[in-house]
């Protein structure tokens, strides 16, 4: 499996762990399903950090951004795709980044 793809799940697992966390603490705080959500938001975490740190070479200021939104709590997956998808589109048309 590639790393961006990697990047990609864990950013979705995530985020949608996060939420549900949330959705838990606001209604029925089920201890059994925070037991299961917590450690598996925090893994998530964990492997889009480690992901980030292991994408191919891109441009020295572009990675250093990428890896500080990585460390954002819940959607840091999601901030570092959206920076690799309008990087890769800024130079898909020409306009270098």
């Amino acid at each position: 499996m590639s790393t961006f793809r990697t990047l990609r799940i864990a950013a979705v697992v995530e985020a949608a762990s996060l939420a549900l966390l949330l959705a838990n603490l606001l209604t029925v705080h089920a201890r059994p399903l925070s037991g299961l959500l917590g450690p598996l938001h925090g893994t998530a975490y964990l492997v889009v950090i480690a992901s980030t740190w292991m994408l191919p070479s891109t441009p020295t200021r572009a990675r250093r951004v990428s890896r500080w939104r990585a460390v954002v709590p819940g959607v840091g997956g999601l901030l570092v795709l959206r920076g690799i998808e309008a990087r890769a589109e800024s130079s898909a048309h020409g306009c270098g980044g």
